[in-house]
């Protein structure tokens, strides 16, 4: 009987353990969301928001999404929101560079 209660015990303890381990985890996405940043800016300077208008406005969006949910500290889906904001501009900043009369 006794060692049941230590088993109990001991899986109790592990789960404690386990779950401020996995909140220590939970860290703010502060590169993923200066990645972003910096990609849209560097769109921005291409002229993105006049040769790429929906991959700009698409990383604009994701960004905002990523901001607002930072804010509740919903630190994972802010970081995919981030990533994925990142990936948009970056293809918002190559449109650019490919259109006809944008400057390199």
């Amino acid at each position: 009987m006794w060692s049941r209660h230590l088993r109990r015990a001991a899986f109790i303890a592990l789960y404690l353990l386990l779950a401020a381990l996995a909140g220590c985890a939970a860290t703010a996405p502060v590169q993923e969301m200066s990645d972003a940043r910096q990609a849209l800016q560097a769109a921005e300077q291409v002229g993105a928001r006049e040769q790429a208008l929906p991959s700009y406005l698409s990383a604009r969006r994701l960004l905002e999404s990523a901001e607002a949910l930072l804010n509740e500290g919903n630190y994972r889906s802010a970081r995919e929101k981030a990533a994925l904001a990142r990936r948009h501009a970056v293809q918002a900043r190559e449109q650019a560079l490919g259109s006809p009369g944008t400057s390199r």
